[in-house]
């Protein structure tokens, strides 16, 4: 939709990867229809993941003992947060929707992302204790989960080895989104690209790109524990 400005954050070390074909599709769609699109490629830009003292310029709030999530919450506040963090915030402060695209690590993200949810996420920005889950701070903003997995889509079933693809969603999507109060889309999971043809990975792509075109018309998700775990 035209005007609207669209964050992805990108996770994958290869452009020539599926997750680096559904970046770039992302961009061509949402571009079409008039959106500002920007894109936090964390592997080029080679992203600090790790919460340290470095993070908070100038003195802290308490020397004696180092908390990160005070020390983030006061240098915030102090305008004394690592520009890499400022920037990311920035981003994400002026978009309407977020998007992150990444491959499954361990039923989580990799790293580097969930660095950047660290790092970027902080108290004073993203919540406040009062304000968080429908209160959080990002609540006029959509976010929406992007992912590849290693494992087919019957073995994220229910009855699957892997058990149902919503119970690992439930710490990404509720645990951190929802908690800054992002209205969560639902995600697009792209299962098992590693072992599909090279049509299934193009179906892959194009249904992403089809999705997008009505992206702005979705609803959000119900974002409650019944919704990854049944009633």
């Amino acid at each position: 939709m035209a005007g609207k400005k669209v964050l992805i954050v990108y996770a994958h070390q290869e452009p020539k990867s599926l997750n680096g074909s559904l970046k770039k599709v992302a961009v061509e769609e949402l571009s079409k229809q008039g959106c500002t699109v920007t894109v936090s490629d964390l592997y080029a830009m080679d992203f600090e993941p790790r919460a340290t003292r470095k993070d908070v310029i100038g003195a802290l709030s308490n020397p004696e003992f180092f908390n990160y999530g005070v020390e983030a919450y006061e240098a915030f506040k102090r305008r004394c947060l690592a520009s890499d963090i400022t920037d990311e915030q920035k981003k994400v402060q002026e978009a309407d929707l977020v998007i992150f695209q990444f491959p499954l690590y361990w039923f989580g993200m990799p790293a580097i992302l969930k660095g950047w949810m660290d790092r970027v996420l902080c108290q004073g920005f993203a919540f406040d204790i009062p304000g968080f889950y429908d209160a959080g701070f990002l609540k006029n903003k959509l976010a929406l989960l992007s992912l590849t997995t290693g494992g087919t889509a019957e073995m994220y079933t229910k009855t699957g080895v892997s058990g149902d693809f919503r119970y690992f969603l439930w710490p990404l999507q509720h645990g951190a989104l929802h908690f800054c109060g992002f209205k969560v889309l639902a995600p697009q999971i792209s299962f098992a690209p590693e072992i599909a043809s090279e049509e299934e990975r193009k179906a892959m792509v194009a249904s992403w790109a089809q999705r997008l075109k009505t992206i702005w018309e979705e609803e959000p998700i119900d974002c409650t524990p019944p919704w990854y775990f049944g009633q």
